[in-house]
């Protein structure tokens, strides 16, 4: 383990947990990493182990609308994966909202209060339980304004780190030595999540003796798999509200976004260098449309500003068995919509915390993972 000196809040904020209880936080370089999937898959498997487990989310972070009130997803659906009888207010202590940090900024949040608020949440939940896994909040260094960021979490509940990471060049490595530098001894090994075929190999050849010499614990490397790394276009029309004009092909997983801006030669020599990407432009755009309906990756049309293609391009389109979506928002706020559909919704299923349990069997060390606290790494 990289060693760090202690901090402050290592020395003044710890405070006494229940020692029957061995506490992991499951944290993460950034959002979007399988977090959630990763936290939930382990809390079943050490219920298959015959562990009582507990879940928390100390800073709600992935946020929607609930008749009014703002909720994070990922608590709700840990409490029905996991047959919890727990409060949504222990579940989730601290609404890490955008008016919670305009409020904080302010200096209407006491983070002494909120700390304490954990804490109490936090013993509730231990309270019987074998082990407690605690879901950090997107980034580890998020909650920095009310001095809860997840290196402050780990220490205020004693808790030992996963951290989940992604890879796709050398460089990232720079990310995980930061993160490893900022937890300290907490840190007990990191899993590599969503892993591309083409950085596959070089991670397990080069990257993971690296950090091991380091004393930087990996505990898998899980590749990257389409039904956890895209959605359907069903699923991806439904988030967005549009009109499906061709259904056609509807099954089919999107993992990325193109967007139609150029000519149509320029179009189709782009799009014919992506795979598995719906392709987001003008309804009045016919030439992109006939573009796109010639590569053979793009596997939807996303057509913005409530504009009807031809008929030409539908019947195009149903003979190639490409989907056609059309939505009433510009091309821009399509895009972000769409991307955040495909970087969050995607976790937040049964059937993606299935899958996840099944690909952590195969690709990563949960003996190790689960590994009594006594027995963490120095």
């Amino acid at each position: 383990m990289t060693n760090t000196e202690p901090t402050a809040t290592d020395q003044t904020d710890s405070e006494p947990t229940d020692d029957s209880t061995d506490t992991i936080l499951v944290s993460s370089l950034e959002t979007s990493t399988g977090k959630t999937a990763i936290t939930l898959a382990l809390a079943r498997l050490a219920q298959r182990e015959g562990d009582s487990v507990g879940y928390m989310k100390p800073k709600g972070t992935s946020l929607q609308s609930n008749v009014g009130k703002t909720l994070d997803e990922d608590p709700l659906l840990a409490r029905e994966l996991l047959d919890l009888d727990a409060e949504m207010h222990d579940l989730e202590p601290v609404v890490y909202s955008p008016t919670f940090i305009e409020q904080a900024i302010r200096g209407r949040e006491d983070p002494a209060e909120l700390r304490e608020r954990v804490s109490e949440a936090f013993e509730t939940l231990a309270d019987g339980t074998d082990r407690l896994f605690l879901e950090g909040g997107g980034e580890y260094d998020i909650g920095g304004i009310v001095d809860l960021t997840d290196v402050d979490i780990a220490a205020l509940l004693d808790a030992r780190v996963v951290l989940v990471a992604s890879y796709t060049v050398p460089g990232d490595v720079d990310d995980v030595l930061a993160a490893a530098d900022a937890f300290g001894d907490r840190l007990a090994g990191v899993i590599f999540n969503d892993v591309p075929d083409a950085a596959y190999d070089p991670l397990e050849t080069d990257v993971v003796p690296f950090l091991e010499g380091r004393g930087i614990p990996v505990f898998g490397v899980v590749p990257s798999e389409q039904v956890l790394s895209g959605v359907t276009v069903d699923e991806l029309a439904a988030e967005l509200g549009a009109s499906m004009l061709v259904d056609a092909g509807a099954d089919a997983y999107i993992e990325r976004f193109t967007v139609g801006a150029m000519g149509g030669d320029s179009a189709l020599r782009h799009f014919r260098r992506t795979k598995d990407a719906a392709v987001i432009t003008g309804g009045d755009r016919a030439e992109i449309h006939r573009a796109a309906l010639e590569a053979p990756g793009i596997r939807c049309l996303i057509l913005t500003g409530g504009h009807r293609p031809s008929g030409t391009i539908i019947g195009q389109a149903t003979e190639r068995g490409t989907p056609i979506l059309t939505v009433q928002t510009d091309t821009l706020t399509t895009v972000e919509r769409a991307e955040d559909v495909v970087r969050s919704g995607r976790t937040r299923n049964v059937e993606t915390v299935d899958r996840m349990e099944q690909l952590l069997g195969d690709h990563a060390a949960i003996d190790s993972i689960l590994a009594a606290d006594s027995d963490r790494q120095q």
